[in-house]
């Protein structure tokens, strides 16, 4: 007969049976539905605890730490960005969800006298909010929370788990219906509209994006005095036709093409660019010189690198406008913001933190890296060094408090390592020579650490769930539907009504703002488009950071 008792006796491979049992329950689906690899874990979780298997307190605490921290550091560069710029929209929307989310979670409480931690649980369900439920399951943990029920500690962990695993499901579903009926009922066709505004900003954007097939690359002798005598930095700004000087070759030797490079009569040179025949018969007549054909001089090997936007005049630039392929022989290939990916067009507008998968000639590509922000070197470098103080420093913030009429206050755990996230994340923006975590690494980070504690999370609650949910689980369904539905409904009238948003922008940054990415995928998939993504990633800086709040404050009310 088999026994647990192999697994029960070491937590880490307890751990990874979890994480292994939650991918493939995540991965299943129901038509087009599919639960996702959090809420697998979760429900992974929950069937093991069940049976009394019980999780490991230090991984689940470092599970949180990691993903609090990663969750801060990824919004840093947009959070703030955001606030001084062009995000009053998505901060409004963010905040009426996180206020009347949090208002309605804590209403229902006090009338139907839930037991102390179940609010919090519903507000995090419903909103399938994990930094909620991570705020107050840390505020419990570090003593912040005076409980008046009487309840141990671990009892009230308990009623914020059971709760959260109750609705979470409800939010997940309920939220994805509402975005897959919506544009219906209000009759909006998000194709069409996708449409209407990819044209509108394509027009106040006309330059084209090219692709690789657009490259060419010729050889030639340099005999013109004109383009002697003076750094190659000068002569692409005087050129009335754009190229990179790609390779040099000078009495047999390769001279590496700098910006501060000068030519000389007599050397071999091949240049890269998005080249019209026009524009190629004019260097071959009158530009350079003599063409030249050699297979070393005319090999063209691309690069392909990631660049970080960070410098304040790169920001709101579209690509068309930056002429990247006419101007560095380059080519985007992706831009990434918040770890979303958006549409490569010519309207693309460019934020700070952005990342550009960019491939192009080494030349092109170092310089469109000091033009942007930073070209990503090492690529598989991690500053270790600043993200361990930081987290340090994070966590000696939140102990820290002050007493007001008696009464302590502080940001707690998750407040602490959030707010040291967003700072070291937005400063990482604006001098990239510190704090360094590549896409790759923050994406392990962040998944790992959330699934860790997620994991935690349903063995912790499995016990007591099924007594949960006989004693008051229709109540709590009820009560997550309606936090789920009045606050979304709730944006959608603010949004349209008040702010004037764009139907698509506006269901993206209602995902956001309720953190769903699966939602987003409903709309991406109904619009034929990801534009909408653009407003999800500018509500869930804001997001982030106000339901990480909203999970402290609601446990200390």
């Amino acid at each position: 007969m088999f026994s647990f008792d192999p697994i029960r006796d070491d937590p880490v491979a307890l751990l990874f049976l979890v994480l292994g049992l939650g991918y493939v329950i995540g991965g299943l689906r129901i038509g087009s539905f599919r639960l996702g690899e959090v809420a697998g874990v979760l429900v992974a979780g929950l069937l093991l605890g069940h049976f009394g298997l019980e999780s490991n307190p230090a991984i689940q605490s470092f599970g949180f730490v990691l993903f609090i921290f990663s969750v801060g550091y990824q919004a840093g560069p947009k959070f703030v960005q955001a606030i001084q710029v062009d995000g009053r929209r998505y901060l409004i929307i963010a905040l009426v969800v996180a206020m009347s989310g949090s208002g309605l979670a804590y209403a229902a409480a006090k009338l139907l006298i839930f037991e102390p931690g179940v609010a919090a649980g519903l507000l995090a369900g419903s909103l399938t909010s994990t930094p909620t439920l991570a705020a107050a399951d840390a505020a419990v943990v570090s003593g912040a929370f005076a409980n008046p029920g009487g309840l141990m500690p671990d009892e009230v962990r308990s009623n914020i788990t059971t709760a959260y695993a109750i609705t979470y499901i409800v939010g997940l579903v309920g939220l994805i219906l509402i975005i897959r009926l919506l544009p219906r009922a209000v009759g909006i066709d998000l194709e069409a509209e996708a449409t209407r505004l990819e044209r509108e900003e394509a027009a106040a954007g006309p330059q084209p994006v090219f692709s690789p097939s657009d490259i060419i690359v010729r050889g030639f002798r340099v005999e013109e005095d004109e383009i002697t005598g003076q750094p190659l930095r000068e002569l692409y700004e005087s050129s009335s036709v754009q190229f990179t000087v790609l390779k040099i070759l000078r009495h047999g030797e390769a001279v590496e093409p700098l910006p501060d490079t000068e030519l000389q009569i007599g050397d071999l040179i091949s240049i890269v660019g998005v080249l019209t025949p026009q524009a190629a018969q004019e260097i071959e007549d009158a530009v350079i010189g003599t063409p030249v054909r050699r297979r070393d001089l005319l090999h063209y090997q691309p690069e392909s690198v990631q660049i970080c936007v960070t410098r304040k005049d790169a920001e709101g630039a579209t690509l068309g406008e930056l002429q990247i392929p006419q101007q560095h022989a380059a080519f985007v290939s992706r831009v990434a913001r918040l770890g979303v990916d958006l549409d490569v067009t010519a309207a693309t507008t460019l934020e700070r933190g952005d990342v550009l998968h960019v491939t192009g000639p080494k030349g092109g590509l170092e310089a469109l890296g000091a033009r942007l922000g930073h070209l990503e070197g090492n690529v598989d470098e991690t500053d270790l060094r600043t993200f361990s103080w930081a987290i340090v420093l994070g966590i000696l913030i939140g102990a820290w408090t002050i007493s007001i009429a008696g009464i302590p206050f502080g940001l707690g755990s998750a407040g602490g390592l959030l707010a040291i996230g967003l700072a070291v994340g937005y400063l990482r923006s604006l001098f990239p020579v510190f704090g360094r975590v590549p896409q790759a690494a923050r994406w392990v980070f962040t998944e790992m650490g959330l699934l860790l504690f997620m994991a935690g999370v349903g063995l912790r609650g499995g016990a007591d769930l099924v007594e949960t949910f006989l004693k008051s689980g229709l109540v709590l369904v009820v009560c997550g539907i309606i936090i789920t539905v009045v606050p979304l409904a709730l944006a959608y009238v603010i949004g349209r009504r008040l702010l004037g948003m764009h139907p698509l922008m506006l269901l993206g940054s209602i995902t956001g703002a309720m953190t769903s990415g699966g939602a987003l995928n409903v709309i991406n998939a109904q619009a034929k488009s990801t534009i909408a993504s653009i407003g999800y990633t500018g509500a869930y800086a804001f997001a982030n950071v106000f339901l990480t709040i909203a999970g402290a404050v609601i446990m200390l009310l």
